[in-house]
């Protein structure tokens, strides 16, 4: 897992991601923005959910622990969208 950026990523935060928007059923997964604090990082780092609601600026979504499912309110500058294939 990454702990710092590279020089050229330093300081950039990308508005598309800060401002993007998901739909209720829709496949995300979870990526770290290393500029911005993320309180569940060793736990959640690279795993895939569904998003359930918006909650404020953040979503709320549900990610399998094993076999429980797990509910976090994560910013979307966290959140990437999973392209389902069909």
């Amino acid at each position: 897992m990454l702990s710092h950026k590279r020089i050229k990523e330093k300081g950039k935060l990308s508005l598309t991601r800060y401002f993007q928007a998901f739909k209720p059923g829709e496949s995300v997964a979870v990526k770290q923005e290393l500029s911005v604090p993320f309180p569940y990082v060793k736990k959640l780092q690279g795993r895939t959910g569904k998003v359930l609601s918006k909650r404020g600026n953040s979503y709320y979504v549900e990610i399998k622990d094993l076999d429980k499912p797990k509910r976090y309110v994560i910013h979307p500058l966290h959140l990437i969208k999973i392209k389902q294939s069909s």
